[in-house]
């Protein structure tokens, strides 16, 4: 878990869907505002909270290195990984035990970019599992419960270079206007 809540000057991979959304739309204007460091976004909900309780808890079970940082100022990009081995990446993400879990078009596109930055960094496209874990109303009221290997459910991601490629023409014009401080 990053424990900087900061997000201006950079894009995420959780970024994804506004880079390559509707830039004509209120909530891409206040995102890119969060970009430029001039508004902030203090959202934060129980659910979020909960899957930030256990997430390491989960990529402990999975044994891998946690909370790693690549960062490209050219492209005003930053991937922070969940965990990740020398060839996979485990994006975590809990659910409510009461609700299946799938993976949305938001979590498809920050994969991919996860993927992406893996493959700028050390030369090649790695795996990419999007790890889901349920959560009981029992875990949302402790947040000290012991992780069920058998609950975590692994997603394999593919990597999709069209997408890719449509994603760094939008992120090249985002970063040229946040370098200039100015609305794309």
């Amino acid at each position: 878990m990053i424990s900087s809540k900061d997000r201006s000057g950079w894009i995420g991979a959780s970024d994804t869907s506004y880079v390559v959304g509707n830039w004509n739309t209120k909530s891409f204007k206040k995102w890119y505002l969060e970009k430029l460091g001039l508004r902030q976004n203090t959202i934060e909900t129980k659910a979020m909270k909960c899957g930030n309780a256990f997430e390491h808890k989960i990529l402990d079970v999975i044994g891998c290195e946690m909370d790693m940082q690549l960062l490209f100022p050219e492209l005003k990009l930053r991937v922070n990984y969940d965990g990740n081995t020398k060839d996979t990446i485990y994006e975590v993400k809990t659910h409510r035990a009461d609700k299946e879990f799938k993976i949305t078009k938001g979590y498809w596109r920050q994969a991919q970019v996860e993927m992406l930055g893996f493959k700028l960094k050390f030369g090649f496209i790695p795996k990419l599992y999007i790890t889901s874990y349920a959560l009981s109303e029992r875990e949302y009221k402790n947040y000290f419960s012991e992780i069920d290997k058998e609950k975590i459910q692994y997603h394999e991601v593919e990597y999709d270079e069209s997408f890719i490629e449509e994603y760094l023409k939008k992120l090249d014009v985002l970063s040229n206007c946040m370098n200039k401080g100015i609305m794309p």
